[in-house]
């Protein structure tokens, strides 16, 4: 490090660092698997029954539970952003001469010495065999510049000058990877939403935060179908769901596991489905002395009166689990009773045992009998912003990896020596920025195809 430096110069030389390059991409590496072994965006109750209260507080305060996202991990990868541009500029001005120089130069002596040099005798003159060569060589490389004195000649042609921006290529193909996912973290989000057939909304609820967020557009479920194996498994579930705008209907589509749909950048994909809540069901209602049955059709929210002034009977909900005592007994009505009184209870009526409310030894007992079973579709909703930077990052990065690594800047000699009047002495090298041995192969070829001049 020189003396005497300005801090801005200090500032200059630590991003420029190709040190801390390899530093933080082992860091990023490393926190990358750790975000793949904790759990990411659960619930408090999740992290604390799975680490313990000192691991869920450690966790809270570097945003471990939603680490793709946390302010230090963001900040790594701007300041790899910052050391990546930081390098390529420092290294550029000396790239940009190689391959765009102002007067093409080479020396002769420092081709003569390399270790892939080729000398060969012809039986022609100088001069008989300099145009063909010149020729060759200009078809073969490209433009080729020749120096003549009285006892030789000698040509020069290089090409792929260009190529040494493949590094560059490939810098910039990471900071576009990072910048799509600065983007992505910033101002993306990953909501979920239930949806029952028929319901309609605009609001899903965040993954991370739970709180609600305006998806900009109404998602209508018209309908939604399942299909069991044998097993009871489910096979396929799709929903069929309209998009709103504005008060208009844009379109229609249905959408299946790993086959969103997708409007002005927000994927919705099919994530899950459950049990909804029915409109009605069909009520038995039993007079537990001498087992006399009256059948009513009732909505959720419809109040019944009873026999015999006994009271009333209102059907107030839905559960899709009723837990009892640690088991669970399925799906299952809420129902309120009010005697005559004017005292009130809830009792609970799960379809899967029709006999549950016979043992509250009431008047009454109620069995659910039948209902049209619906469904909700849950809905993962998700915006990346950055996920074009990213294509785009992609692809220039097998661009500029192509040309890193399959593709090089080459330069050739060839000089013809007069022997005496009737022969000549021919040298052939060449030289490349990567792959040696590729150089040595073409220089062989070059000589066997000469040699047939």
């Amino acid at each position: 490090m020189k003396k005497n430096q300005t801090i801005p110069q200090l500032i200059w030389q630590f991003f420029c660092s190709v040190k801390l390059a390899v530093y933080l991409l082992v860091i990023l590496a490393a926190t990358s698997m750790i975000g793949t072994i904790i759990l990411q965006n659960g619930t408090p109750q999740q992290y604390l029954r799975f680490y313990g209260e000192g691991a869920y507080n450690l966790i809270k305060v570097f945003n471990i539970d939603d680490m793709y996202h946390a302010w230090w991990f963001l900040a790594l990868m701007v300041i790899l952003c910052i050391n990546i541009v930081v390098c390529s500029v420092e290294r550029l001005s000396s790239t940009w001469k190689i391959i765009f120089p102002k007067k093409i130069r080479f020396n002769p002596e420092r081709f003569r010495k390399f270790k892939n040099l080729k000398m060969f005798t012809s039986d022609k003159d100088v001069s008989s065999i300099s145009n063909h060569y010149e020729t060759f060589l200009s078809k073969a490389i490209g433009r080729v510049i020749k120096e003549e004195t009285p006892t030789s000649t000698i040509m020069y042609a290089e090409k792929g000058r260009w190529t040494r921006m493949g590094v560059y290529v490939v810098h910039f193909s990471i900071l576009l990877l990072l910048t799509g996912a600065l983007v992505g973290s910033l101002f993306g989000f990953k909501a979920r939403l239930q949806l029952n057939e028929g319901a309609t909304s605009d609001t899903a609820i965040l993954v991370k935060k739970r709180i609600p967020i305006n998806i900009g557009f109404s998602i209508k479920c018209n309908d939604f179908d399942v299909k069991f194996y044998d097993t009871g498994a489910p096979k396929e579930f799709k929903s069929n769901l309209t998009i709103i705008e504005d008060g208009k209907e844009s379109f229609t589509k249905d959408i299946i596991v790993n086959h969103p749909l997708r409007y002005k950048g927000i994927n919705i994909f099919q994530a899950s489905y459950g049990a909804g809540q029915p409109d009605s069901a069909v009520l038995e209602v039993i007079r537990q002395s001498d087992k006399t049955v009256i059948r009513h059709t009732i909505k959720i929210g419809e109040e019944i009166r009873l026999p015999e002034n006994q009271g009333s009977f209102k059907l107030e909900g839905f559960l899709p689990h009723f837990d009892f005592k640690g088991n669970n007994l399925g799906e299952a009505f809420i129902g309120k009773i009010t005697k005559a009184d004017g005292k009130s209870f809830q009792i609970i009526l799960p379809i899967k045992f029709p006999t549950y409310d016979k043992m509250r030894k009431g008047a009454f007992a109620f069995v659910v009998k039948e209902f049209e079973q619906k469904y909700y579709t849950g809905l993962e909703i998700t915006k990346d912003p950055g996920v074009w930077y990213v294509y785009a990052g992609f692809i220039l990065m097998i661009i500029g990896c192509w040309i890193t690594f399959f593709m090089s800047h080459q330069s050739f000699f060839i000089e013809i020596e007069k022997i005496d009047e009737n022969s000549s002495k021919i040298s052939v090298s060449g030289t490349t920025n990567r792959n040696d041995q590729g150089m040595k192969l073409k220089i062989k070829k070059i000589v066997t195809k000469l040699k047939d001049k």
